[in-house]
């Protein structure tokens, strides 16, 4: 066993009120690669701080051997091997019978069931967990494809898509609370009006949902309101317009859309007033939409590793279970801070999709 323990990751004030939520409606967390240090301190930090119950997938004794080595508790960590897994035979059953209706021909159900990421994405799709933490070992697409492939996207969202939870209380004009919703920052690489007009909408709805107040979205562009003419500023003007409509026609929206601005616009008012004249002191957009896959995914990591600011996900949306892809390299802290934000957005994820329609919760 080993001499030194590291000291556990202390919450921000972020997690820390999401902690706070979750030890009064505690959840379950899947992590589908359990076979990782950092997941196994991070499940012992949740156990710790009363959030629930984490479920590791992985070989048990490799699982029990890491966390002797390292000191860590398995107190309340349940460790499942799919494979040998009462509900394997099932979830075979389920998927072959899935594939059957789509028409898929499958030589080996046993196979694709028995992987880890497709085992923790049926666990939450039927009621075994409540939400699913993975990537921390894989490519981001073996995850991605998981969760494509088992779990029910909903009807009304364009395309399923990633939103990053970045925050960053000491850097200057990073949103109204040291807290930025960012996205797509994984998925699609060229969105259309209709896609970015979606992810406006329902990353405003998961802003709203966080922080209890109405959701400044800002559709992002190298043009402010026309100052450039090109393809990109008017795909981006156009699915800006069709996202204050959707907000128009249902009032149950508690969201406010502002586009195509240029990232100073929608962050600093004092820009704002200058670029956008008689529009007045406005106050800095809470989510950021960027009209393609490497803006976003550029910005945060120059936000991640050059502003400092802490990342928890990417929150996979559009799906009907809450499920969320780390980094391979995620620390502790961004696997323990992911898991409490798909727990909390389990804990109302019916009242943000009641009975499978999208409404906003206030």
């Amino acid at each position: 066993m080993s001499d030194t323990r590291p000291e556990p990751p202390k919450p921000c004030a972020f997690t820390e009120v999401l902690f706070d939520v979750l030890r009064r409606h505690p959840k379950r967390i899947v992590f589908t690669e359990g076979e990782d240090i950092r997941v196994l301190r991070a499940a012992e930090q949740y156990v710790a701080l009363g959030a629930g119950t984490p479920i590791l997938l992985g070989n048990r004794a490799r699982v029990r051997a890491m966390a002797l080595e390292a000191g860590v508790s398995l107190r309340f960590i349940n460790v499942i091997d799919p494979p040998t897994s009462s509900d394997f035979k099932l979830f075979c059953q389920r998927l072959e019978r899935t594939e059957r209706y789509r028409g898929v021909r499958v030589s080996d159900i046993g196979e694709i069931v028995g992987r880890p990421q497709y085992f923790g994405a049926m666990m939450v799709q039927y009621g075994h967990a409540d939400a699913l933490v993975g990537g921390n070992q894989v490519y981001p697409a073996t995850l991605f494809r998981a969760l494509l492939h088992t779990i029910k996207p909903h009807s009304h969202v364009p395309a399923v898509f990633g939103a990053m939870v970045l925050v960053a209380p000491h850097l200057e004009h990073f949103g109204s609370d040291g807290l930025l919703f960012l996205a797509d920052c994984g998925l699609i690489p060229e969105p259309d009006v209709t896609q970015l007009a979606g992810i406006a909408i329902e990353t405003g709805k998961l802003a709203r949902h966080f922080l209890g107040r109405t959701a400044r979205v800002a559709m992002l562009s190298h043009s402010t309101k026309g100052s450039a003419g090109t393809p990109s500023a008017r795909r981006v003007a156009a699915a800006s317009a069709l996202a204050r409509d959707m907000v128009a026609r249902d009032p149950l929206l508690d969201i406010e859309i502002e586009g195509e601005v240029q990232a100073d616009v929608a962050l600093v008012p004092a820009t704002a007033e200058v670029k956008i004249p008689g529009s007045g002191h406005r106050q800095p957009a809470d989510v950021l939409v960027f009209p393609n896959l490497d803006a976003g995914h550029i910005a945060l990591k120059l936000l991640q590793h050059v502003g400092g600011a802490k990342n928890y996900g990417q929150i996979i949306m559009g799906l009907t279970c809450p499920a969320a892809q780390v980094p391979r390299t995620a620390s502790v802290e961004t696997i323990l801070g992911t898991a409490a934000v798909v727990a909390v957005e389990a804990i109302k994820y019916h009242q943000i999709y009641l009975n499978g329609v999208a409404v906003a919760v206030r």
